[in-house]
């Protein structure tokens, strides 16, 4: 648990926006989902992307139209909080 970002949810006030493929095993989609599910709890600014049938490696081998979607949500994020 040292390791897991869960264990430092309360300590976390930063938007945060958190992007995720759903076949990803090196980190589950669950341990995402529990953060942005406490973070939404705790009233914090928060978002979250999944991307179905995608992996770890989604920026480098993912589908192209899925490697565009998550540049434009994270360049949208960036937009919207810079």
């Amino acid at each position: 648990m040292k390791y897991s970002p869960i264990t430092y949810v309360k300590d976390m006030t930063t938007p945060l926006l958190i992007v995720h493929s759903e076949e990803d095993y090196r980190c589950p989609i669950e341990q995402g989902e529990q953060v942005f599910i406490s973070l939404k709890k705790l009233g914090r600014e928060v978002e979250f992307v999944r991307f179905p049938n995608e992996n770890h490696n989604l920026s480098r081998t993912g589908k192209p139209k899925h490697r565009i979607e998550r540049l434009e949500h994270i360049v949208g994020w960036f937009d919207r909080h810079l």
